[in-house]
């Protein structure tokens, strides 16, 4: 029995080696954003989380409540994966895979996300009982899917994204874009400042983007819709008051907590601050 455990020990001990020294154990994960929420993770690559940012930017700036957003997430993840399809079924193209023919707007306008999301928003706040309707059958009233049942498998993924990315779910999304270009604030913020618009105060200064509101929720979304569009810069680090992420080019790092004081500034204690630092 001593012999048979001392085997073992050694045999663990070897693996243990073995498994730091064989890349087959150290294969980083693929560039992209996950989110984690209720304990499941979720992930999107560069271009779906820039999308999905896009998506839910515009419900922000229009005022509606996260709902909104997982309906409209679920139902691109449905029609398009995420992506911004220049083809599709007939006529269709788009996030949305919305029709030119059927009145929802010139291919030009279809091809811009933002667009393409206010459209389909527009339509969906015309949906009676939206706000408490079945999210998939919500989805179809807009978008009269041939496959009429296609949202739900997408629900679970869609609430976590549209949580992370309003705010909601503090300290759930990580990215991983390995890129050495040195990225630009100003495009990085882009999304952030026009769906917050005058919610809260984004800027963007040398490398970093900030982003300012009595509102920790807004200021989560922000910092959520920032690190989301990595795919337009590469992000070294974000805080949200003494939570800080640090880019792990391997893994997608978890958020911690600092002792130190919030990064609110002197005369605005009653304001949260985060930022978001590009990887020059």
């Amino acid at each position: 029995m001593v012999t048979l455990a001392l085997l073992a020990g050694l045999g663990y001990g070897g693996w243990r080696v073995w498994q730091k020294v064989d890349p087959l154990f150290n294969v980083p994960v693929n560039e992209g954003c996950q989110t984690t929420v209720g304990g499941n993770s979720y992930t999107l690559d560069l271009e779906q989380s820039g999308n999905a940012a896009i998506i839910v930017a515009e419900s922000i700036r229009r005022g509606l409540p996260s709902r909104a957003a997982t309906i409209a997430l679920a139902t691109a993840m449905q029609e398009s994966g995420l992506r911004n399809l220049d083809y599709g079924d007939r006529d269709s193209i788009g996030l949305f895979q919305q029709r030119p023919s059927q009145g929802w707007g010139t291919r030009a306008q279809i091809k811009d996300p933002w667009y393409s999301s206010g459209k389909f928003y527009d339509e969906l706040v015309k949906v009676a009982n939206w706000q408490t309707e079945d999210i998939n059958d919500a989805a179809q009233s807009v978008q009269k899917s041939g496959v009429p049942d296609g949202y739900r498998k997408h629900i679970d993924a869609a609430k976590a994204w549209a949580s992370t990315l309003t705010g909601n779910s503090p300290r759930a999304l990580s990215c991983v874009n390995r890129s050495t270009d040195a990225g630009r604030a100003g495009a990085l913020a882009a999304t952030t400042v026009k769906g917050l618009a005058n919610r809260a105060t984004v800027t963007a200064k040398g490398t970093t983007v900030t982003v300012r509101s009595t509102d920790a929720t807004l200021v989560w979304a922000g910092v959520a819709l920032t690190m989301a569009s990595t795919d337009t810069a590469p992000i070294a680090s974000a805080t949200v008051g003494t939570a800080g992420w640090t880019l792990d080019p391997k893994q997608f790092a978890a958020w911690s907590t600092s002792t130190g004081p919030s990064s609110s500034p002197s005369g605005t204690t009653s304001a949260t601050t985060g930022t978001v630092k590009v990887r020059g």
